[in-house]
């Protein structure tokens, strides 16, 4: 079951959703320092943590599977946002160089067909992260957490799924050591909660994170050939009514109807 749309742009536009926002970007630039001439795509809602990634990849995408709903994003310039079906996504093979997966793998009601597709869109010696809440951690415990949704995963868990689908996972790491609260003092302290949660609470972390290459000697049925990578899909999507602008740069705003 995927979170909706709607309550994931409330959750990254309130305070505890930025500092989720701040930390988990982080890191993920940690994994990615350079992404620079590379196609970018995010599966889930992964467009709190593309932004840094628009200015300096060739192209970046984000797609959001249809049990989740859809955002325009970014809020200026043209639409980089899509409606697809997660099991058919609506790119050509061997075509996108880094792919995220946010929101996405936990909730997906066909694991292995996805992570499948996602495999076929990957360039040869493409790379993968995937964010999963983690299993022994509260952000999967707790319901005002959007990780507590979908089946959480341990990092051996996740390395071996990846593994089975046919990608090497490289190396993994954690994040969120801060608990799912909206205290104004630990928000503050986040950074440094984040640093000593590192150093001290390993398996306690809120989300895992694992990055993979693609297995280019994978055996693998392929689909006849699609025309060229959609560069920048522009599509007529119904947005909820009550959308509002965002709160904090980066974050998708609903186009009126």
């Amino acid at each position: 079951m995927f979170n909706d749309i709607v309550d994931l742009r409330d959750f990254y536009g309130e305070s505890l959703g930025q500092v989720t926002q701040r930390l988990l970007r982080a890191r993920l630039r940690e994994l990615w320092p350079d992404v620079r001439g590379m196609r970018v795509a995010g599966l889930g809602y992964a467009v709190p943590f593309l932004r840094p990634f628009v200015d300096e990849a060739e192209r970046v995408f984000a797609l959001m599977p249809a049990a989740q709903g859809v955002l325009r994003w970014p809020r200026e310039g043209d639409n980089l946002a899509a409606l697809v079906d997660e099991l058919d996504l609506p790119l050509a093979d061997r075509t996108i160089d880094r792919m995220v997966l946010v929101h996405a793998l936990e909730c997906a009601e066909q694991v292995r067909p996805l992570l499948r597709e996602v495999w076929r869109v990957m360039a040869d010696g493409g790379r993968l992260l995937v964010v999963a809440p983690n299993r022994t951690g509260l952000w999967s415990q707790l319901e005002r957490s959007p990780f507590s949704f979908g089946e959480p995963y341990s990092g051996r868990q996740l390395a071996a799924l990846l593994r089975a689908n046919m990608f090497t996972p490289i190396r993994e790491s954690r994040a969120l050591y801060l608990p799912p609260v909206r205290s104004r003092l630990l928000l503050r302290a986040a950074p440094t909660i984040e640093r000593l949660g590192e150093r001290l609470l390993g398996r306690f972390a809120g989300v895992t994170i694992v990055e993979a290459g693609k297995q280019i000697y994978a055996a693998t049925g392929t689909r006849e050939q699609r025309p060229a990578l959609v560069a920048r899909p522009k599509l007529k999507v119904a947005y909820s009514r009550d959308a509002r602008e965002p709160t904090t740069d980066g974050e998708p705003t609903p186009s009126s109807t």
